[in-house]
């Protein structure tokens, strides 16, 4: 049996969302562009950002989701040293939404059921400062209502702890162009298959009411 677990956990390990995957960025449709001007934007780090960007797209009211970089120190950041762990950086994403449609408020309970907050530095087979829990607040407004959430988590023992950072954007550095979209764009992706889709599912599962007509249907 600990033969058998093994051999699941190093495949998942060779799948890791950190492992380059040798796709050019001509290999991939850029993500459509949008008009922001009408829009609010939020900030999360919850793992690996393919992860992320699919589970928040899956949300009635946001209209895109970007992969990205947030929380470290270097300027422009590739994914291969932010991969390093020494950038400071988390994999994070930058979510455009409709706030007459989605809150604030809602997109953190999103955040908060989507992953596990308990984990220091680590999120299923990745592990690494740039796989951290965070919420990189904009305002005074977003920093209370993500501090009441965690508060009333820890409250009600919903979690007995939390390790999500909750630290001020200072800069969102987009991620590189095969990056985006890449959980849709790629489904029979080893890592994609192993972790991605099971992870978006059972967020689907927590939150029906939350989810666009489209991502009922789809997986």
């Amino acid at each position: 049996m600990k033969s058998i677990f093994s051999l699941i956990f190093f495949s998942l390990f060779l799948a890791s969302c950190a492992q380059s995957n040798g796709t050019s960025n001509r290999e991939i449709t850029e993500k459509k562009t949008i008009n922001t001007d009408s829009l609010q934007v939020a900030y999360f780090a919850s793992g690996c950002f393919w992860c992320v960007e699919a589970v928040f797209e899956s949300v009635e009211g946001v209209h895109e989701a970007i992969s990205g970089y947030a929380g470290g120190e270097e300027l422009n950041p590739t994914y291969e040293s932010v991969s390093s762990g020494r950038t400071g950086h988390a994999e994070s994403v930058q979510v455009f939404y409709d706030s007459s449609t989605v809150s604030y408020a809602t997109l953190v309970d999103v955040f908060f059921n989507s992953h596990d907050p308990t984990t220091l530095n680590r999120q299923g087979p990745d592990a690494g400062t740039q796989y951290r829990s965070a919420i990189f607040y904009q305002n005074g407004e977003e920093k209370k209502i993500a501090q009441a959430k965690i508060d009333s988590l820890l409250k009600n023992k919903i979690f007995n702890t939390i390790t999500t950072e909750l630290s001020e954007l200072d800069t969102f550095y987009p991620a590189e162009d095969y990056h985006q979209d890449y959980e849709r764009l790629h489904p029979n992706q080893g890592y994609v298959r192993a972790v991605s889709i099971p992870r978006l599912n059972k967020f689907k599962e927590k939150m029906p009411e939350v989810l666009k007509e489209s991502a009922r249907l789809e997986h």
